[in-house]
């Protein structure tokens, strides 16, 4: 699927997609009645968005994609941008002058670092390339790179090294992103050396917030990193299924809602 088509996915589609996420797996049939269309225009749009990996094509009826591998970074990059906007700029408003923090890896939080160019005194560390080319121009913020092993796809850093150098800091706010909120509060990510690196930027920080657009909550992912309970906050573009409401509250973990 091509980039534009990806930024033109219809309410309809939008509906189909958070149908299927809510029950798993679902019949074609289903879909149909459900969104008041033809068996047909599902089928059509089940293939568009098989091509863009959001959906999978199963025995039975349709389903997410399988949890190995996540979606293309170029396909990520423009992907729930408006509500990726939303957040970052609900992020920005709760920055502090002179606040330091730690940023990783993500598009959401790439857009975070955007929303922040003219704060003023930030001190921020990071494993994110692009965050770092986004903040280093500025001059009223110092920029730390983490050093490692550097994946072209995404310009991320990983690795042992980095996990060393991050955890020679101690910030005030912790930014992370996530590729998964499951229904128990679990958080995911694709890459086991990326997730070590998230968790060693939870342990350095005095308070953790959480990144995450609507399109996060049930999606799949391989590796565990952590739980909504480690979370002081959680920015997002929507509220949140009623489960995880409960864990947040239960838990004290404050929500912010993108205007």
């Amino acid at each position: 699927m091509s980039l534009d088509k990806i930024m033109t996915l219809n309410p309809r589609q939008r509906s189909l997609l958070e149908a299927v996420r809510r029950h798993v797996t679902v019949s074609v049939e289903d879909l149909a009645q459900q969104l008041a269309v033809t068996p047909q225009t599902v089928r059509r749009d089940v293939k568009l968005m098989e091509e863009a990996k959001l959906l999978a094509r199963y025995h039975g009826g349709v389903g997410l994609p399988s949890s190995v591998e996540n979606i293309d970074y170029s396909q990520r990059q423009v992907l729930n941008m408006d509500a990726k906007r939303r957040i970052a700029a609900a992020v920005a408003a709760r920055v502090r002058p002179g606040c330091s923090l730690m940023i990783n890896i993500g598009t959401t939080t790439e857009e975070v670092a955007r929303a922040l160019v003219h704060h003023q005194g930030l001190h921020v560390v990071t494993n994110n390339l692009n965050v770092a080319a986004i903040l280093s121009d500025q001059p009223g913020c110092e920029v730390i790179l983490a050093g490692g092993v550097v994946r072209g796809r995404d310009r991320g850093i990983v690795g042992e090294a980095t996990i060393d150098f991050i955890r020679q800091f101690k910030v005030d706010v912790g930014i992370i992103g996530v590729s998964s909120i499951e229904p128990d509060g679990t958080l995911r990510d694709f890459d086991p050396r990326e997730v070590k690196v998230a968790q060693a930027i939870i342990e350095q920080s005095r308070e953790v917030w959480l990144v995450a657009d609507q399109d996060k909550f049930g999606r799949q992912a391989l590796v565990r990193l952590g739980h909504l309970t480690q979370i002081d906050k959680l920015f997002c573009d929507g509220l949140p299924p009623a489960g995880l409401i409960s864990i947040l509250q239960e838990a004290k973990v404050e929500l912010v809602l993108a205007p």
